[in-house]
């Protein structure tokens, strides 16, 4: 199920990238994990992902374009567009190239946009535009989001029904900006329960996206699910990225 999704987001890419001749041209591509201060800066909080050192984010470059996933599993990469897109993704390594490297070369092409993430105080007030975004899309439902984003988490909590799933055992059965986080054992029990899912792009990059798609309304958030975003018409909410 897994690889239909990565083999139509292939083959969607492949026949963009065909029509531009990218595949012929001796391009390097670069992908290195970033420090989390070049990453998200001082975002006033402690407990994101990237400062636990849980995920790091890895950055492809393009040409002149960049694109990143954050990922478990990092790593150097160096090869051409055609390599990636032969590439079998069977871990979370090759997934984050495969993704931050879509991210970029679509950015290159002038198709996605917000491909960077955003420092400093951007995470606080996306999440205070995505809560109000919400509101003016769906009203007041009832939220499951999957992925821990603390500053999300703070202003989704206090304005609505709401749970929060999350892989990272630090964070499990402990209350977080008024929510308690559940652990992935929860998560059919969440799905049903909500009337809009709120999703990591980073499911993308660790395989997981698949058990998000078809039983509820998704918005993803992030720079990792951009291309993805583009090439499969998902929603996507990402307001202060780059």
């Amino acid at each position: 199920m897994t690889t239909d999704i990565y083999e139509i987001l292939k083959q969607r890419a492949l026949n963009l990238f065909n029509d531009r001749q990218l595949l012929d041209k001796p391009v390097q591509i670069h992908a290195r994990a970033l420090s989390t201060e070049e990453a998200i800066g001082n975002p006033e909080a402690d407990d994101f992902p990237l400062q636990k050192g849980n995920e790091r984010l890895m950055q492809a470059t393009f040409e002149e374009a960049c694109g990143q996933a954050f990922t478990d599993l990092y790593g150097d990469f160096e090869g051409t567009l055609a390599e990636v897109m032969e590439m079998r993704l069977h871990n979370n390594y090759r997934r984050a190239i495969f993704t931050a490297t879509l991210n970029a070369v679509l950015s290159h092409m002038g198709l996605i946009r917000n491909t960077i993430h955003c420092k400093d105080k951007g995470p606080s007030v996306c999440a205070e535009k995505l809560a109000d975004y919400i509101g003016t899309q769906c009203g007041k439902v009832r939220i499951t989001q999957i992925g821990f984003q603390p500053k999300m988490v703070e202003h989704l909590a206090a304005r609505y029904p709401f749970r929060i799933i999350d892989l990272d055992e630090d964070n499990i059965g402990k209350e977080k900006y008024g929510a308690m986080v559940e652990g992935p054992e929860a998560t059919d029990d969440a799905i049903d329960w909500a009337e809009l899912l709120l999703v990591t792009g980073t499911t993308l990059a660790n395989g997981t996206i698949t058990s998000f798609l078809n039983k509820k309304p998704v918005l993803f958030y992030g720079t990792t699910i951009a291309g993805a975003a583009y090439l499969m018409n998902w929603d996507r909410f990402c307001d202060q990225s780059i």
